[in-house]
């Protein structure tokens, strides 16, 4: 079918290839989130096989969310520079190769290159999603696509522990790997005949002094998180990290000003009611990686768990979250945000407050019950806060605003995966009893984790008290 290339020209429509490409897309965006978090449940056997700590582990994840932040920011230059299908087609190959990579891995290094990888394929992937979503979906259906799209990086972080445990139980880690390949395999071929050209492609140049400044800040930051609990908080090297990375990310923001071509508008956090929307989603990205973590980790470790029963734990709530997504953006298109961020915020609330009260005595099923009820708020609010928080933009810089949420989430889940490893880890140094250890550790971090998802309750809140006035 012949395309047409002029946004003017583009005719919005839910077919049959705007849902094909939607699924192209977000199965890569599924099996990136899915591997970050199936690879949590296979940390202590990893530990074992390759002879790491619990911090050097870590950096399966942490690496690959840090070059997720890198890559997300370039989503608006590479959606008006590139054809939406060359994007897609470059994404993929990345993306495959890193997992060849990490099935073949012989030592950690090369399977943290493998992630790496992945992280670039799955960081050019995920913007991509949404913004086919924003520029094709008929507007009175975006609530509906927006929760098919989030469904991707809600339910994944829940879909991965139950099957990559599974996995691990019966074949070994490395099959996390090799079972991706043939869904991989439909994604390609159905994003190739999907896809289609919705908008005008530019031939501005890419602003690379604003990439690297921005690059470099995210790996400063997330290297002083990483670094806080051996170095202190307090030392000389760590606020040497974190000075740095203001100082990189003030540059990043005059060189945005002064350009002719920046890469991402700045012109985004001028709208407050967004930018308090991308404060919310950023907080409960940090509590959703982190609970991924946290989970699968205290199960195995403190209740003796296998790691099929550890990562099963996160599997009905998937299920329920996966049953509430595209529901969650219905609600919004027949009564608005309010009702369904607001619940979905409180939850989520919820949720994570029991976990940390229940801490020192929680078994399976009570574990699965608290994570159901925090799924159902999680599908309730995800959606449904992206689209809210995006209608407040103009649409020449809609792109703008999908890669500032994009990145800042990625960075909110280094962190927060980060913060929580740091905190059990702490607590785990020295400790004759590990199984003790890790359950006084992973309380202190499910009370940090609580503190957080106050957040995005009281920011939504604000946020929704008047109507939507759309861009």
């Amino acid at each position: 079918m012949k395309e047409s290339t002029t946004a003017s020209s583009f005719e919005r429509m839910l077919d049959a290839r705007l849902v094909l490409s939607v699924i192209a897309a977000g199965i890569m965006s599924f099996s990136g989130v899915t591997v970050e978090t199936a690879m949590n449940v296979t940390f202590p056997s990893l530990m074992a096989e390759f002879g790491i700590t619990t911090s050097t582990v870590q950096w399966m994840t942490t690496s690959y969310l840090l070059v997720l932040a890198t890559v997300v920011p370039t989503s608006s230059y590479l959606n008006r520079r590139f054809r939406t299908r060359s994007v897609f087609i470059a994404a993929m190959c990345f993306y495959i190769a890193g997992i060849v990579c990490g099935f073949t891995a012989i030592s950690f290094p090369m399977l943290l290159c493998g992630r790496i990888l992945e992280g670039v394929g799955t960081g050019i992937a995920l913007p991509l999603m949404f913004n086919i979503i924003t520029e094709q979906a008929p507007k009175k259906n975006m609530g509906v696509m927006m929760g098919i799209g989030t469904l991707v990086t809600a339910m994944a972080p829940a879909v991965g522990p139950s099957v990559g445990g599974w996995l691990a139980d019966n074949y070994g880690w490395r099959m996390i790997f090799a079972a991706l390949l043939p869904v991989l395999g439909v994604a390609f071929l159905l994003g190739v005949f999907s896809i289609r050209q919705s908008h005008e492609v530019s031939r501005d140049p890419f602003d690379v002094p604003g990439w690297l400044a921005i690059a470099a800040s995210f790996a400063t930051l997330v290297f002083a998180v990483d670094l806080g609990s051996s170095l202190g908080w307090t030392s000389p090297a760590e606020l040497c990290l974190l000075a740095a990375f203001v100082v990189l990310l003030v540059l990043f923001v005059r060189r945005e000003r002064r350009a002719d071509h920046p890469l991402i508008s700045l012109a985004v956090f001028s709208q407050r009611r967004f930018v308090m929307g991308v404060v919310a989603l950023v907080c409960l990205q940090f509590v959703v990686l982190g609970l991924s973590f946290l989970i699968p980790n205290y199960s195995q470790l403190v209740m003796d768990t296998g790691e099929t029963e550890a990562g099963s734990i996160l599997l009905p709530g998937c299920v329920v979250g996966a049953c509430m997504a595209p529901l969650s953006g219905q609600i919004l298109d027949r009564f608005g945000p309010r009702r369904p961020i607001l619940v979905g915020a409180t939850c989520a609330l919820l949720g994570t407050v029991l976990f940390a009260a229940l801490s020192k005595r929680l078994t399976t099923a009570p574990a699965i019950a608290i994570y159901v009820c925090f799924a159902f708020g999680q599908s309730l609010m995800v959606g449904n806060t992206m689209t809210e928080s995006l209608s407040f933009l103009p649409a020449a810089i809609k792109a703008d605003g999908n890669a500032v949420i994009n990145t800042l989430q990625q960075l909110a889940g280094a962190i927060g995966t980060s913060v929580v490893t740091t905190v059990v880890n702490a607590a785990q140094v020295g400790a004759t009893d590990m199984a003790w250890a890790t359950m006084v550790g992973t309380r202190e971090a499910y009370l940090l984790l609580a503190c957080v998802a106050v957040v995005p309750l009281a920011s939504m809140a604000w946020v929704t008290a008047r109507p939507v006035q759309a861009a």
